[in-house]
């Protein structure tokens, strides 16, 4: 009997949560090609309008799960991840009507959204690093909201009553390219950087094992990440 009841359980389980988990699964990745197109379209109308040879303005598909937009000195990467996420219990979205009348509601599929130099990408340099910018969440309702820095983390915050539209996700694009190229290199305060070795000169020289970040404007050491 207890063997019976155990079994039923996870027919309930595999009925009802592995089946909504899949909904949200084939859903987001509907999404990340609705987000390519949008993209594109960006990208179209920048060309049309932005005279100079020298501004990066391109598109590079990745598959089905990511790609990636040229945008002047900027790169954003857009990767739609493999699996579902349950958000935690302690999240407060938990007592809000909407999750509590469906608790299926708190399954969501993720974009997120990566910005990093375009040169790291051109030049292929590794070590360099990026920030994550902004992260997408849609559930099987095709209801979505948005975390992320500036606009992204203001803008989309009603999951209720937020639906993942063309519109939306055009406002989401736009937002994250905003974010981008206002996002600029910061100079290191002088006493942090003063200091070098002859290893460090040589490595910036060369340009190889070599970090950089859009924050930071400097670089690191490939060992023990000491600035310089």
């Amino acid at each position: 009997m207890v063997e019976k009841d155990v079994r039923s359980k996870i027919i309930d389980l595999l009925i009802n949560k592995a089946a909504v988990k899949q909904d949200v699964a084939d859903y987001s990745e509907e999404i990340l090609g609705q987000f390519k197109e949008a993209i594109q379209t960006e990208i179209a109308a920048f060309r049309k309008e932005v005279n100079d040879n020298r501004i990066r303005l391109k598109f590079d598909n990745k598959g089905s799960h990511e790609f990636i937009a040229y945008i002047g000195s900027d790169v954003l990467v857009f990767q739609l991840h493999r699996n579902i996420f349950r958000l935690q219990d302690d999240d407060p979205l938990w007592e809000t009507d909407y999750l509590k009348e469906n608790g299926a509601n708190g399954y969501f599929g993720m974009i997120n959204i990566y910005n990093f130099l375009a040169e790291s990408y051109e030049k292929n340099r590794f070590n360099d690093a990026g920030y994550l910018i902004g992260r997408v969440f849609m559930n099987h309702e095709k209801n979505c909201m948005v975390e992320g820095k500036g606009d992204l983390g203001d803008l989309f915050k009603d999951l209720e009553n937020s639906k993942m539209t063309p519109d939306l996700i055009r406002d989401i694009v736009q937002s994250a390219i905003a974010f981008a190229v206002g996002f600029d290199l910061i100079t290191p305060p002088y006493d942090l950087v003063q200091e070098v070795t002859v290893m460090q000169v040589q490595e910036v020289s060369s340009d190889l094992q070599i970090a950089t970040g859009k924050r930071l404007g400097f670089k690191f050491s490939k060992e023990g990440g000491d600035i310089f």
